[in-house]
């Protein structure tokens, strides 16, 4: 089940709440009873290491060169 960040207005605590998507927006109230609180952004850490530097990252394709689009590393994984 998807945990979902809420900080209070209130007292400035943050806290999370374990819910189904379907009640993802739904209002929650903090652990010490105020109503007033918002869902925070999450943020996902997906793969890779911390430890690449720049000099490691591909190199970006020439202006020249066709280059075919699409979302993932230029369309070559899309079918």
């Amino acid at each position: 089940m998807p945990r979902y960040e809420f900080r209070c207005r209130s007292c400035g605590d943050t806290f999370e709440v374990s819910r189904p998507m379907a009640q993802s927006s739904d209002p929650a109230s903090c652990p010490a009873g105020h109503a007033d609180t918002v869902k925070l952004l999450s943020t996902v850490a997906v793969g890779g290491s911390s430890a690449k530097s720049a000099s490691s990252a591909p190199a970006a394709p020439s202006a020249g060169g066709g280059g075919g689009g699409g979302g993932c590393c230029g369309g070559g994984c899309c079918g």
